[in-house]
């Protein structure tokens, strides 16, 4: 996928649902309930329980979907989600061969970063986008408002902190997108089975988007 068609479909979802998953089952499960909440894009933590088999089941599954990883570290980790059929990849930390690898796959990557250095460091590396992470530990959507400032061309999705509740602050300061997990995938509704509540979560989760949407278009 080239940047440009990323950049355009990320701007239209708004919302990467983060899945780290304890088995295939339940991975399987969860990316179920975002895709019947409303989210499209669903990306696979590398340190999930076979994870490679994952995203390569979803990719078949849910062909309509976008299924990317996350938490990718090493050459290997990225080359074998590629295999898997990674449609996109985010990292925590910012490295310029993972970066040159998925440039020359054409799968779109976004480096992590946290300050206004390593954030146009990552940029300038050809990144698709930068994740600004962890955005909590920092100020959350006052800290990215202020980043904006100097840097509004460079495309970031903050994630680390992310919750219903605040996901479209974070739009509202200037974020293309947002990555969420932990505070949708509850792990007591998980370990009850109550996927219900969670997808009513996620289906308030893109309301608040879909109107900020509107709102930013109008």
């Amino acid at each position: 996928m080239k940047d440009q068609a990323w950049l355009s479909q990320i701007k239209e979802e708004r919302a990467i649902a983060i899945i780290r998953a304890p088995n295939l089952e339940i991975g399987t499960q969860m990316a179920k309930t975002a895709i019947a909440g409303g989210m499209n894009l669903i990306e696979i933590s590398w340190n999930s329980d076979h994870s490679a088999e994952l995203v390569a089941h979803l990719q078949s599954t849910f062909p309509n979907c976008t299924i990317g990883v996350g938490t990718i570290l090493t050459v290997s980790d990225l080359k074998n989600a590629i295999a898997a059929g990674a449609q996109f990849a985010f990292m925590p930390h910012t490295d310029f061969d993972l970066i040159a690898i998925a440039k020359r796959h054409e799968v779109p990557i976004m480096p992590g970063a946290l300050t206004p250095t390593e954030i146009l460091t990552a940029w300038n590396a050809k990144a698709s986008c930068v994740k600004v992470f962890p955005i909590q530990a920092v100020g959350n959507a006052n800290y990215l408002e202020a980043l904006r400032a100097p840097l509004g061309h460079i495309p970031m999705i903050p994630t680390g902190g992310v919750t219903i509740d605040n996901a479209s602050s974070f739009i509202q300061a200037g974020a293309i997108a947002v990555g969420i997990g932990g505070n949708l995938f509850l792990k007591q509704a998980i370990q009850s089975g109550n996927w219900s509540l969670i997808q009513q979560q996620i289906k308030t989760l893109m309301k608040s988007l879909q109107s900020e949407r509107k709102s930013n278009s109008s």
